[in-house]
């Protein structure tokens, strides 16, 4: 009697320790969201290539309204905005709020995720639970639930005989009870079987991962679908009763990645030679390999539903931090209507108004004034708006459009492509859609800076004119001041950034004035840091003889 009470004794032991260690554990975490609650994180390693996954396989295969282009997300900084908006609890929501912040979608869809983003910032205790529940796939390993969606697997050729081989080991079994010669049959089939297992290994480790992670999905998904608050978001969860017809499979798959203690590993054995012996892990490796093909479609439902909670989370607490956000409108007006603009990354960053009706704009300014970074501004904030509901401003109105840039144009050396050629394919893209129904907001700055003065001036007013027609926009920043006499009675309304020079230094007010840009600073700053007199004297009087 003394052994079962001392056994029952240890039991609870462990069970007691086990128990105070889980809460333990959940306290930490609770602390820790709350005190990452409105902050952009400060220790997360962002591997893009595992970030990007989601996007990159999605993209192209889904009908979006919009997809943001490699171009458009090096001249806007996309990732580096991603980094700041990202405060998402699963590695499953970072992959969708990626993929949200690159597509844009459409607007019924758009106002659905700004109303579950108002539940989450309205009830502390609803996020809490659900970031809780969303920590389980927070482990880099959930990266590679993505694999279920948009792997493709080919059978190999050896797979028809799986089952006739598994069918002849049980009747050699079955026969060898009576007849027991029919158990040295056993040995050939073995080693032919052998062959094919240890070929699926390299299968089974290739989404060993996933399917571990697709089981804790599925775990995630039930437990956030229990949420009454959040079910009026989403139509139909009837996905994960799909879903949950492939847990069986995916536990069986996954049962290698689990198994440590030295009982485990000598069943571990056993279960091997039983399972190379009927081909059982091959069979229900391919059995289930043809169910995720057959339901990758709710997989990616419930990778959506996960990803769509975790990212209206993530903005919830954007929009409960510092910095000043709205909900951005969208008119089906040629309108512009921002004020007190912000961009998310500049600290300390000056506000401003822009207004444009029935016009676009050309921005004049010194060097360094901050023409280029309100154009990327208002090109950001337009892609916030229409992915994430989301604007750094005081009032956001625009129409829904499409968002393309010409910003940071570089050589392509691989390709023998020159800055010039690499620029005028850019634009030639720009040209291609500006007849579409759909409005276009182009963004450019210092147009062709790759050729000769009067060529470039040439050729950027007659595309900028091109560009501005139907109900588009183009923002574009210059230092031509011939563009601004060329394009104002062209409906494009003239704005400029200017300087002022104190004390032998620049100071900028980085507000935008409307009008002409009537200062000009280069020569000034060469004069600042102590180019030699004879050089600002010579550039002072070439500039007053041939361009005054």
């Amino acid at each position: 009697m003394n052994w079962i009470l001392g056994t029952l004794i240890l039991i609870i032991v462990i069970y007691l320790r086990h128990d105070y260690i889980q809460k333990k554990s959940r306290k930490k975490l609770i602390e820790k969201l709350k005190n990452q609650w409105e902050k952009p994180k400060t220790d997360e390693y962002y591997s893009f290539e595992l970030v990007e996954q989601y996007f990159r396989n999605t993209a192209n295969k889904e009908n979006a309204f919009h997809i943001i282009s490699e171009q458009s997300k090096n001249d806007l900084d996309i990732n580096e905005v991603f980094e700041f908006v990202d405060r998402t609890t699963s590695r499953i929501g970072q992959q969708y709020l990626y993929y949200k912040l690159r597509a844009i979608r459409n607007k019924e869809q758009l106002i659905s995720f700004g109303g579950l983003t108002e539940v989450f910032k309205n009830d502390a205790e609803l996020r809490l639970q659900c970031q809780i529940t969303l920590s389980k796939l927070s482990s880099y390993d959930a990266f590679d639930l993505e694999k279920l969606i948009h792997s493709s697997f080919e059978k190999p050729k050896y797979v028809k005989y799986l089952v006739p081989l598994s069918l002849t080991a049980v009747f050699s079994v079955i026969l060898g009870l009576f007849y027991p010669v029919f158990f040295f049959v056993l040995a050939p089939i073995f080693m032919v079987n052998l062959v094919f297992h240890l070929k699926n290994k390299s299968n089974i480790n290739n989404y060993i991962s996933a399917v571990n992670q697709l089981r804790l999905a599925l775990v995630v998904g039930k437990k956030l679908a229990e949420f009454s608050k959040i079910k009026p978001y989403f139509d139909d969860t009837s996905f994960i009763k799909t879903v949950n017809k492939v847990a069986i499979k995916t536990k069986f798959i996954g049962v290698e990645k689990v198994l440590s203690s030295e009982l485990a590993a000598l069943l571990w054995y056993v279960a091997e030679l039983l399972k190379i012996q009927f081909n059982i892990e091959s069979i229900i490796f391919f059995r289930f390999i043809d169910s995720i093909v057959e339901k990758n479609k709710s997989i990616d439902q419930l990778f959506q539903f996960i990803g769509e909670i975790d990212s209206a989370i993530a903005i919830a607490s954007v929009q409960s931090g510092a910095l000043e956000t709205c909900q951005p409108l969208f008119n089906s007006n040629k309108q512009i209507i921002i004020q007190e603009i912000s961009h998310p990354l500049l600290e300390k960053c000056v506000t401003n108004d822009i207004e444009l009706d029935n016009k676009s704009l050309l921005l004049t300014g010194s060097n360094m004034s901050g023409k280029t970074t309100f154009i990327r501004t208002v090109a950001i904030n337009s892609i916030l708006a229409q992915t994430l509901n989301i604007a750094f401003a005081k009032h956001f109105d625009i129409p829904f459009l499409k968002v393309y840039s010409s910003i940071r144009i570089t050589d392509d050396l691989a390709e023998d492509t020159s800055y010039y050629l690499k620029e005028v394919l850019t634009i030639k893209a720009f040209i291609d859609v500006a007849n579409d129904e759909v409005p276009c907001l182009f963004v450019l700055d210092e147009i062709f800076k790759g050729t000769n003065t009067t060529e470039r001036i040439a050729g950027g007013k007659a595309i900028l004119s091109y560009l501005n027609k139907n109900n588009n926009f183009v923002l574009v920043s210059t230092h031509d001041i011939e563009l601004a006499d060329l394009l104002k009675n062209d409906n494009f309304e003239l704005y400029h950034f200017t300087e002022k020079i104190a004390n032998n230094e620049m100071i900028f007010d980085h507000k935008i004035k409307k009008g002409y840009l009537k200062t000009h600073n280069a020569i000034k700053i060469l004069e600042i840091y102590n180019y030699p007199k004879s050089i600002i004297t010579d550039a002072r009087e070439t500039e007053r003889t041939n361009f005054s």
